[in-house]
């Protein structure tokens, strides 16, 4: 049996929508939403408009690849606008749109998480380590 195909376009009824449900179409959005280039992306942009340059500055690590990704899909979503201006070179701002805007306080909650909680973390995968280095006891 093949898995069953989602219309991607197709959008359920407010009271159906489940994201727990894998023909929800909701995951897609959570999955873009949970991407850490989305999320630092959406963050850069909080301040106010930003050129592609100021970004990849901004965003350390990030290819330019990955920028040109993530911001066409952020584009394509609705959570940025790009405007180029007809200059000499060509000039191109992206800004967060009102949708955008919404997404970003509870990105800039998990930002703050993962940097507030990072040593508990840090504490938790050592001491998981430790203890899958040990050799298996018998109950």
């Amino acid at each position: 049996m093949g898995s069953m195909q989602v219309d991607p376009d197709w959008v359920p009824e407010e009271g159906v929508r489940d994201v727990y449900s894998r023909e929800c179409p909701c995951r897609d959005l959570l999955d873009m939403l949970a991407d850490k280039w989305t999320a630092l992306t959406i963050g850069a942009l909080e301040d106010g408009p930003r050129r592609f340059g100021q970004l990849r500055q901004k965003l350390e690590g990030v290819s330019q690849k990955m920028l040109t990704q993530t911001l066409r899909t952020l584009e394509r979503d609705g959570l940025i606008t790009r405007t180029v201006y007809p200059t000499v070179p060509l000039r191109v701002d992206y800004e967060l749109t009102e949708l955008g805007r919404s997404a970003a306080a509870p990105l800039a909650a998990v930002r703050a998480w993962s940097t507030a909680n990072l040593p508990q973390v840090v504490t938790a995968r050592q001491a998981f380590d430790e203890r899958a280095a040990e050799p298996t006891q018998p109950v």
